[in-house]
């Protein structure tokens, strides 16, 4: 089975409402989608969305690392030695994680189409199964409450809210009105996208706790690099702290995990570079007793669908944050996951389970299967 061609295409789908967060505001959800055909008439299939405040990853940048390093070292090699591309996709560009992804999941879309089985079978198959969170952007206190009780309505009951983009105070109202819109019974998780200082961060989830808004977990409450922060806050509140942005890498995972400064992971397969780099980072916190969430940023159901066959298959994964597709304004895939309200159904055909894509000017990109 070997590559014969490396094709992308580029996607842009406005969102139905602005996502915003301590660090960005988005409107139309942007991606190089990746098409890698095998000599065997499979096809497999990849995204990778630009974030650059996050990821550094920039359209022009994912486009021109796929087709100007990864394509000449990719065709003509076999997938049955997959192993061995994986390690040469981690090591012969240095960052550019969403655009290694991006060709990691189509690598992974044609194995597991080549063994018969689903990507999440063949990666373990520990669940067919998910159920995700839903967000809550950062707006006024009272948009926020509003934005909230809309989600419950549809069926969701866990909420992951922003905050982090102004005064500690305007945080704290945003929660309270929306615990007091949606009552005791539904999960809040609050994301501060590293918009708080250690110390206002201690004094910000200590009140939280105080006052009985009853918050399962902070993610990322602090700057990325601020390890020593992170483990401040975690050390001083007894509410769950999640790393995200400050582990991309398994090596960063091992340093935070080594340091008891999270108590969770958040997995996102655009920062950890792929599937196979994420297994790793998965891999070491279970080691260490700690749990991990997989995530995603503004992408459309295809990457989704691949983050979601990693998270399937793996025990320690028990969290899920997978809404990215329910906030489009239309869905450009034919297969993958299934939604029903929070709860996702896995795929039971082969790979991905992608069948066709829409893209711009109504051209439809097929599979062969």
């Amino acid at each position: 089975m070997k590559i014969q061609s490396i094709e992308t295409y580029r996607t842009a789908v406005p969102l139905i409402k602005p996502f915003k967060t301590a660090l960005r505001t988005v409107h139309t959800a942007e991606a190089i989608l990746v098409k890698i055909s095998c000599d065997n008439g499979i096809t497999g299939w990849g995204e990778a969305p630009p974030t650059l405040v996050i990821t550094g990853d920039s359209l022009n940048s994912i486009e021109a690392a796929i087709q100007q390093v990864f394509k000449p070292v990719l065709l003509n090699r076999s997938l049955l030695n997959y192993e061995s591309i994986f390690q040469e996709i981690s090591s012969i560009l240095v960052g550019n994680p969403s655009a290694k992804a991006a060709v990691d999941m189509a690598i992974y879309d044609c194995v597991s189409q080549n063994c018969n089985l689903p990507l999440y079978q063949f990666l373990g198959g520990y669940r067919d199964e998910l159920e995700t969170d839903f967000t809550v952007s950062v707006n006024g206190p009272e948009e926020m409450g509003e934005d909230a009780v809309s989600y419950i309505a549809k069926g969701f009951n866990v909420l992951k809210v922003k905050v982090g983009k102004d005064e500690i105070a305007t945080d704290i109202e945003r929660i309270q009105e929306i615990r007091n819109r949606v009552g005791k019974n539904i999960k809040i998780r609050l994301d501060a996208n590293q918009g708080w200082k250690p110390k206002d961060a201690v004094r910000a989830i200590s009140k939280m706790e105080d006052i009985g808004l009853d918050i399962e977990l902070v993610e990322q409450p602090v700057k990325a690099s601020d390890i020593e922060g992170l483990k401040l806050v975690t050390d001083s509140v007894e509410t769950l702290i999640m790393a995200d942005e400050s582990i991309f890498t398994p090596k960063q995972a091992f340093e935070v995990l080594k340091t008891r400064s999270a108590d969770l992971i958040n997995i996102k397969l655009m920062k950890a570079g792929g599937i196979y780099q994420a297994e790793a980072i998965n891999r070491i916190a279970e080691v260490c007793g700690v749990e991990c969430m997989v995530g995603s940023m503004i992408e459309t159901k295809l990457g989704i669908t691949a983050a979601a066959h990693f998270a399937a298959s793996k025990k320690n994964i028990t969290r899920y944050d997978f809404d990215a597709p329910l906030m489009l304004a239309k869905d450009i895939i034919d297969g993958g996951i299934q939604y029903n309200g929070r709860s996702i159904t896995m795929p039971q055909s082969r790979g991905l389970g992608i069948n066709q894509i829409q893209i711009e000017g109504g051209v439809s990109l097929g599979s062969a299967k």
